[in-house]
């Protein structure tokens, strides 16, 4: 490969690439502290300015309740799209399936189509009608026809359980991304993300949070774009060529016969127990329309036209994006695993597995450094910190809500309430919760945040999908069925969890063998 000179050209490509360029968030593991990337610290500083002035702007047009959980509707499709897409594109996604990739080949591509294929069942079942009927959130929707108090206690509960889970992803992840790209130690990380995710959400309201979204999704899918246009550059713009150069570098590193490396191109761990994978595909596939972040943002179009229009355009962007993730893996198999400035040869010697500096979650990171060189590197690590940034204001926005909109103004309250009180409601409740991300983050410190992410998925999927499209298509559905069949499905998904291996054993440590032995609880709580 006439790499050095691709590498020359790749950074005076980045040099000028660096307005529209960047990547998304972490993943699983941990990753050692490295020392402190000053590129990336001046770039993300640049980033936090731009958005903070953004948020400043934003809290001068938002001067109540509508104007905080839905930017008074303003929105366009395609601005939402774009949002919807930064919203969406979060710490697992990035990181974890370019890893997924990186490690074991195709199964990436299965975990990154699981992603993919929620979006059809937005389209088709659930944007239209949820922006013809609810007002802000969720629970708007859920409660239009059914007794609205049991009903709007259960849609907030399940919507704060998913918000729960995500935000530990989120916050770990922004800490050990961190604690590597920047040199910064990992409870500090985690508070800066906390903070600057409350100001966001407690000043700026929708509107900054969409703004900051739409920033980090172009920033994110033209640094992705080059990375792949630089991995594909290298093999003459030929998938089968980067597939057979990839079985030969995996054979070579992990000292495997060409035979054995070229299962990488057919699935295989993922498939092992075939009723997880099952369970997982069930959560990706009808979990994303019960989101309630996501889902939050069709309220802030005009009407359903612009909605079916934002699930398009955010369909398009999140599955040009996955398609770079799978190009970004491969990328890493031929220009990272063999290149010993990315090794952790310490860590080799006792795993007796290939391992990357930092974990081989940051694999996708290493590859930025491979082609675009240390500027374009400090560029990713900063919009990848963004990008975390971008999502957990999404989710305190959606949390506020159900706190606020939900809970206080329509269960406490009765609906009694003055726009003022509820708006200063939903700020304490940002409060209430960056603090409450910031504790879960650094208490969760080790826990893997792909399968967070997942557990996310899964929770929504068994409470609140099928509340959700029983409440807009089933004429016959009760308000004791929607609260017995929510609560069942929740408390289902949630006993199953923490019976598991990852909560039970690894998290908990309390029993060497875990209760439930499925990762997954979609396939027994979801029905």
């Amino acid at each position: 490969m006439k790499w050095n000179s691709l590498k020359t050209k790749a950074a005076l490509a980045s040099t000028a690439l660096l307005s529209t360029v960047a990547q998304a968030g972490p993943d699983l593991g941990e990753a050692q502290q490295q020392a402190t990337n000053w590129h990336a610290i001046i770039m993300f500083a640049i980033f936090v300015g731009l958005t903070l002035f953004i948020t400043k702007w934003a809290a001068k047009q938002t001067t109540n309740t509508a104007d905080f959980y839905t930017a008074g509707g303003g929105i366009s499709g395609f601005q939402n799209g774009l949002a919807i897409a930064g919203d969406y594109m979060s710490a697992a996604s990035f990181l974890g399936i370019s890893a997924m990739v990186f490690s074991s080949g195709f199964d990436g591509l299965l975990y990154s189509l699981g992603f993919m294929v929620g979006w059809p069942i937005v389209l088709f079942l659930v944007a239209e009608r949820l922006r013809n009927l609810g007002k802000y959130n969720l629970s708007d929707v859920v409660s239009f026809r059914l007794e609205e108090k049991p009903v709007r206690t259960l849609a907030a509960i399940s919507s704060l359980v998913v918000v729960a889970f995500y935000l530990i992803a989120q916050m770990v992840g922004a800490g050990q991304l961190i604690k590597l790209l920047f040199g910064l130690n990992y409870n500090i990380a985690v508070v800066i993300v906390g903070l600057l995710m409350m100001a966001y959400v407690m000043f700026g309201g929708m509107l900054a949070t969409t703004w900051v979204q739409i920033i980090k999704a172009v920033m994110l899918l033209s640094g992705a774009t080059f990375m792949a246009f630089m991995v594909m550059h290298s093999v003459g713009y030929s998938f089968s060529e980067m597939f057979k150069q990839s079985i030969d570098v995996f054979a070579k590193v992990h000292d495997v016969s060409l035979e054995d490396a070229s299962k990488i191109m057919g699935p295989g761990s993922l498939a092992k127990n075939p009723l997880d994978a099952l369970s997982l595909g069930l959560a990706l596939m009808f979990g994303t329309a019960g989101l309630p972040h996501i889902l939050m943002r069709f309220f802030t179009v005009k009407d359903a036209k612009e909605a079916r229009k934002s699930v398009v355009v955010a369909t398009g962007f999140i599955g040009y994006f996955y398609l770079l993730t799978f190009i970004i893996g491969f990328g890493a198999i031929l220009f990272v695993s063999n290149n010993p400035q990315f090794i952790d040869v310490a860590k080799m010697a006792v795993t007796g597995k290939l391992e990357l500096v930092g974990g081989n979650n940051m694999a996708a990171v290493h590859l930025s450094d491979a082609v675009g060189g240390d500027l374009f590197m400090g560029f990713i690590s900063a919009v990848a910190f963004a990008t975390i940034l971008a999502v957990v204001a999404g989710l305190t926005l959606s949390g506020a809500s159900a706190i606020s909109h939900d809970l206080y103004a329509n269960v406490l309250k009765k609906g009694q309430t003055t726009p003022e009180s509820e708006l200063r409601m939903s700020k304490i409740a940002t409060l209430g919760l960056a603090i409450f991300a910031m504790i879960l983050g650094i208490l969760f410190e080790k826990q893997n945040v792909a399968f967070m992410v997942g557990l996310a998925f899964s929770v929504a999927a068994c409470a609140n999908f099928p509340v959700l499209v029983l409440s807009m298509f089933w004429k016959g559905l009760t308000t004791r069925g929607a609260v017995i069949g929510g609560v069942v499905g929740l408390v289902t998904a949630v006993t199953l969890i923490i019976l598991s291996k990852a909560v039970w054993v690894d998290t908990l440590k309390i029993s060497d063998t875990p209760i439930n032995s499925f990762n997954g609880p979609a396939i027994f709580a979801m029905p």
